[in-house]
């Protein structure tokens, strides 16, 4: 049994859309593209830290915090930690999330402009 990838389907159901269609896509895609200065990529790590101190309530408990930290990755390179003060957590948050949206746009992008290639159409 062969099993098809959100990839190949999303590529099966490109190849079933008109020229038109698929170029008005693209358009409404470009248009919901987030601002780029306000992407980050990276993922949000929330950690608890003890003190240390035998008599403090985290010694008991699940620790001080939360405390946010930014971990980028790259490849063959440790990923780098930075923290993040409470007053950046939301905005942390939203330029994450931007992020992920650009990277779903591009990847529909790219299939429409496949596609258009695969027909010989202009993009």
């Amino acid at each position: 049994m062969q099993y098809q990838t959100s990839y190949t389907r999303g590529l099966l159901r490109m190849q079933k859309k008109s020229t038109a269609t698929l170029r008005r896509r693209r358009k409404m895609l470009l248009r919901r593209v987030p601002p780029l200065d306000a992407v980050l990529r990276g993922s949000l790590i929330e950690r608890y830290k003890r003190c240390g101190k035998p008599t403090c309530k985290c010694a008991q408990g699940p620790g001080h915090g939360p405390k946010y930290y930014l971990s980028v990755s790259r490849s063959n390179e440790r990923p780098e930690m930075d923290y993040v003060p409470q007053a950046e957590h939301a905005r942390v948050v939203q330029y994450l999330g931007n992020y992920r949206h650009l990277r779903e746009i591009l990847e529909e992008l790219c299939a429409i402009n496949r596609e258009l290639l695969r027909r010989r159409e202009a993009f």
